[in-house]
């Protein structure tokens, strides 16, 4: 059969670029990933069908990296956690282990750390070019200080393995995703506060607004106390739902927006004896008598009556008016990672956030309600997470996350200034570990 100019024309560029897509894939960031090759069918000029070979439209191109291959053998991964969030993620990561033992041989848990120490940890090793952690757990603080220096690898870059996975995010749980600009993904959620925990046996009349809990602090010296917001959620919330309840210029720019709550903590802080640098401390102080009333959160509130941390009599409440700033867990992966261990943490991530998973979220009330998914519903929850929240959950708290308007966290740039003002001028001075 006669092959006509246009025919030849027609081949000659399908084969050109199976070529030149070949060469790019052997130049790429992942040695072992291969573009992915599918057959189409052309129709020349004088109607003839003929089978031609192109690159297809793989994450490569149309998401990022192509995804490496996954290990010849099961791969150790070191999982770091700054954000106090093991039982939640070591539930997740023991069923993965489970069904996947080609993939991972063994997961080690060095001793938890804090989030002012997280980025230069990070950075050290890779700077050594010795990256032990593969896996990074941790709230915002250790997220954003993570990403204003470069540490983290852009999940983004691998969409194809997480794009069906992050349209079931809650709305909330989306905008945190994109405060994390694609270096970090959601896995847990809470509406989180600012409400106050305090001991009802000591506080008759409770502050209604933060006038009264400012008279309240100055008349109670030292009987108020809240954690270095830099490694604390309900430190965190505290610092950021203030330019809410005070009606300050621009809640979003802790600059030239939070005149009245830089200037509302510093009258605090004449009555404050110092500042821990960890909520658990601070909730400790309160289960002893030592303090009276401290910021809390919905689920730090759950999970220390479920640990006893206070009596069972402890309550919580919130300022009229409170706008609730929500709060989120992530998952990050450093830099430099070879792709071996690469592939099996994208692949921990991708499983983190399936619905079956995610139910582990509700754990002991740590981040309640906990699921970052849309439809996972307390019932899927184990048996003794139902059991906890049934306890020691209030009953409040369902009514709460429906009517209290939920605002985001700063974005990443305004929270690190945000932590370095706080620390500048508050209470850097007056830490305690």
């Amino acid at each position: 059969m006669r092959r006509t100019k246009r025919f030849w024309h027609f081949l000659s560029l399908g084969l050109t670029a199976v070529l030149l897509a070949t060469l790019l894939g052997a130049c790429g960031d992942s040695p072992t990933a291969t573009p992915a090759v599918t057959t189409l069918a052309a129709t020349t000029a004088t109607g003839t069908t003929v089978a031609t070979t192109t690159v297809a439209a793989t994450s490569a191109v149309s998401a990022g990296k192509a995804i490496p291959a996954f290990p010849a053998k099961p791969v150790t991964i070191q999982v770091f956690d700054v954000c106090g969030c093991d039982k939640i993620s070591k539930a997740i990561l023991t069923n993965y282990q489970k069904a996947n033992p080609d993939k991972v041989v063994n997961i080690e848990y060095p001793p938890r750390g804090q989030a002012p120490e997280l980025a230069g940890k990070i950075k050290a090793q890779q700077d050594a070019g010795k990256l032990d952690i593969a896996l990074v757990f941790s709230g915002y603080d250790g997220m954003a200080a993570g990403v204003e220096q470069g540490l983290w690898l852009s999940l983004n870059d691998y969409n194809s393995k997480f794009s069906s996975l992050t349209d079931n995010y809650l709305d909330q749980a989306k905008q945190a995703a994109k405060i994390a600009q694609g270096f970090a993904y959601p896995f847990a959620y809470t509406p989180g506060g600012p409400l106050f925990e305090y001991d009802p046996g000591k506080i008759k009349s409770l502050p209604k607004n933060p006038d009264e809990l400012k008279a309240w602090v100055k008349a109670n010296p030292n009987k108020f106390l809240y954690a270095q917001p830099t490694n604390s959620g309900p430190g965190r919330t505290f610092l950021m739902g203030l330019p809410y309840l005070l009606g300050d210029k621009d809640p979003k720019d802790p600059i030239n927006g939070w005149d009245k709550t830089w200037a509302y903590l510093k009258e605090l802080d004449q009555s404050i004896e110092y500042y821990p640098t960890g909520t658990g401390a601070m909730m400790k102080e309160l289960g002893e008598g030592t303090r009276w009333l401290v910021p809390t959160t919905m689920g730090w509130d759950i999970n220390s009556l479920f640990l006893n941390t206070f009596p069972s009599t402890t309550k919580t409440f919130m300022l009229e008016n409170t706008t609730f700033v929500s709060d989120a867990l992530f998952m990050m992966i450093p830099k430099n990672l070879d792709n071996d261990r690469l592939a099996v943490v994208l692949d921990i991530i991708a499983f983190t956030l399936k619905p079956e998973q995610q139910a582990n979220a509700y754990d002991e009330g740590y981040f309640y309600p906990g699921p970052a998914i849309k439809g996972v519903d307390i019932s899927l929850a184990p048996p003794h997470s139902q059991d906890v929240i049934k306890q020691f959950g209030r009953p409040e708290y369902p009514e709460m996350i429906k009517k209290v308007p939920t605002e985001m966290p700063l974005d990443t740039k305004l929270l690190v200034a945000a932590y370095a003002k706080w620390d500048k001028e508050i209470g850097g001075n007056k830490l305690k570990k």
